[in-house]
């Protein structure tokens, strides 16, 4: 357990799912897509670090898909339903080292230009695949909506991450070991919706001047 919580502190995808296995996976993917304590946990580096350990026969593959993908969908839901009863208070709390009120204007923005499918799409942006849920709750948009959004976004981000990490594990021996520059990829790619966003704010701010 130990090993565990000194992998997650130091964001080691490799250690934290040796240490924590199927469960340990299961409660971050849980924590990220649902819990504000999940905000930085390297959901994407993460699945796809699961996957090319699946295809070295570390963990089986199907069971690895099957409980990703319903923790996400599980955390999701959980985070809905926070939302719905005491979510209106992260638009009046104060920043910190872990939260900004930025998170849920970028999150707000993310609703106001795809409407419901950014549920879908957010799950693929970190911070905002946190948030997301939590205001669509806040938004009182309708259950049964928000979770069909929300089940397709978690089979696509939960298996798909996790078949491209199994997919270039079956082509490329030992690739375990060029997982620093991969998760470093992965979390460039992931941010990049965030900045373009950032970007396309600040320009259009600069044009209204």
């Amino acid at each position: 357990m130990l090993d565990f919580f000194t992998a997650c502190i130091h964001l080691d995808p490799i250690g934290i799912i040796k240490a924590g296995g199927y469960l340990g996976l299961a409660v971050l993917v849980f924590a990220e897509s649902g819990l504000l304590v999940g905000i930085f946990l390297p959901g994407d580096s993460l699945l796809f670090v699961a996957g090319l350990l699946a295809a070295g026969g570390f963990l089986e593959p199907l069971s690895l898909t099957f409980i990703v993908v319903g923790a996400a969908i599980l955390g999701d839901s959980v985070g809905y339903w926070f939302g719905t009863r005491i979510g209106s208070a992260l638009f009046t709390r104060k920043d910190s080292r872990f939260f900004k009120q930025a998170y849920v204007a970028r999150t707000q923005g993310f609703f106001e230009t795809y409407g419901g499918r950014a549920i879908i799409l957010a799950r693929f942006v970190p911070i905002v695949r946190t948030i997301a849920p939590i205001l669509a709750g806040v938004g009182s948009m309708r259950y049964t909506r928000f979770l069909s959004y929300n089940a397709l976004g978690g089979v696509l981000w939960g298996a798909g991450v996790i078949l491209l990490g199994y997919s270039l594990g079956s082509v490329i021996p030992n690739s375990d070991k060029y997982v620093l520059p991969i998760s470093l990829g992965i979390i460039i790619l992931s941010f990049s919706p965030l900045l373009l966003n950032l970007v396309r704010g600040k320009s259009k701010r600069l044009t209204r001047q």
